[in-house]
């Protein structure tokens, strides 16, 4: 972010393989489901079983992985995910071009990314906490948090057009680079020590040796989550509001390109430009919280994030309605640049060193499988109520999810001890 302080080269390679991997998953954005209908001649139902199964699979293989990686070095972990990822998604080019590619293939390559996504994403989490002082952290989650929706403004429409220019896995191929580029990020950084690391080297591994995980392991991030008040109840708040989210997009593709008849360059537009709503609302993040404080901040955009849904059900042909869609979309993910790095640094502070890896994990998994559950489930609605009946639903239950944003008290008061 520009004025910001400077975290170190360190960091700067940290968040360069993040943009770097980061640009490819947005240029592939629905690149498998693409695929499974030009190139497999796939219907509806395989293209949600798709959607839904493979990140609901890769959240419950995940869930072992994440003891695992709490007693081990952070960046190999990290860097093991970036090129288990790259040679998964290597192997569909190379399917299609040998005339081997089945629906069975993209469905298991599809679990393997999305495991790896968790693992990485836990392993992440904790090594940037031992990385950058936690008076920075902020900064940091919110430059990650400009990169996604930078990357996710521009990524789907070039997408788009490279898949027409040259074929539907080739933004596959450029997102298997991409995840080599990232290993390659991570593995320039090195190994020496860094600021703010506390019992814990550079690459977030802790001073003890690694210990078999136990049994009792694999609920040691649920057993935290619930044990703290505040963050139970962001927890309930950002699974659900995020499921409900992402459950009315097929129901609006649906709704926008086969009855409304927009062209899909029409509905790429829709969702591409609101995205700058994204990146300016991750870039006001810090100034607001040392305006406002961090927690009227994080309830403020918290609920602000729940307003906006319902309008599309009103999405109307031509003009009047790719606007309401636009104007819509940017409001929604404004509140939700500024309310993402918020509340991702408030969960990095508010959990012990011991247990980022196994709270993120849980937390990612959890969110997975509903997101997948949910958008299944509102599949079916959709198909027997009508799609505007599906997202005018969403959209109602997002209204209520602000009461499940933490009280006041509950995110001044100190986080308890570790249970378990």
């Amino acid at each position: 972010m520009a004025g910001g302080p400077s975290l170190g080269r360190q960091f700067g390679w940290l968040w360069g393989a993040y943009a770097a991997s980061t640009a490819g998953t947005w240029l592939a954005f629905d690149a498998f489901a693409l695929i499974a209908v030009l190139a497999l001649d796939a219907g509806p139902a395989q293209v949600s079983l798709l959607a839904a199964a493979g990140p609901a699979v890769g959240a419950l293989l995940s869930l072992p992985l994440g003891p695992w990686v709490e007693v081990r070095r952070k960046r190999p972990v990290m860097i093991a995910a970036d090129l288990v990822r790259c040679v998964v998604l290597l192997s569909v080019p190379m399917a299609f071009f040998l005339d081997r590619l089945g629906f069975l293939q993209l469905l298991l390559v599809s679990v393997a990314v999305a495991a790896a996504d968790i693992t990485f994403g836990a392993a992440a989490g904790a090594y940037l906490k031992s990385l950058v002082p936690r008076e920075h952290l902020l900064v940091a989650n919110g430059r990650f948090e400009a990169t996604n929706w930078t990357a996710s403004m521009v990524g789907p429409p070039l997408g788009g057009a490279v898949i027409g220019l040259f074929g539907p896995v080739t933004t596959v191929l450029a997102d298997a680079v991409s995840y080599l580029l990232s290993a390659l990020g991570l593995r320039a950084i090195g190994a020496a020590g860094s600021p703010g690391t506390v019992g814990a080297a550079a690459d977030g591994s802790r001073a003890r040796p690694p210990a078999r995980p136990k049994a009792g392991d694999l609920l040691g991030g649920w057993r935290h989550i619930l044990a703290d008040p505040a963050l139970r109840s962001l927890f309930l708040n950002t699974v659900l509001a995020n499921a409900l989210i992402m459950a009315a997009s097929p129901p609006l593709l649906v709704l926008m390109v086969h009855d409304l008849h927009f062209a899909p360059w029409q509905y790429a537009l829709a969702f591409a430009v609101p995205c700058a709503g994204g990146l300016l609302g991750s870039r006001a993040a810090p100034r607001l919280v040392a305006r406002y404080g961090r927690d009227r901040v994080l309830r403020a955009a918290g609920t602000l994030r729940a307003c906006w849904s319902a309008a599309l059900a009103f999405t109307g042909p031509g003009t009047p309605g790719l606007v309401l869609v636009m104007v819509t979309e940017f409001g929604l993910i404004a509140c939700c640049g500024v309310f993402n790095p918020v509340f991702a640094t408030f969960r990095l502070e508010r959990t012990p060193a011991d247990r980022v890896t196994r709270t993120l994990a849980a937390w990612s998994a959890t969110g997975k499988a509903t997101t997948a559950a949910t958008t299944a489930l509102w599949g079916v609605l959709a198909a027997t109520a009508g799609p505007r009946a599906a997202i005018a639903l969403a959209g109602g239950l997002l209204l209520v999810t602000p009461l499940l944003l933490p009280r006041k008290a509950d995110l001044a008061e100190s986080a308890p001890q570790p249970v378990g």
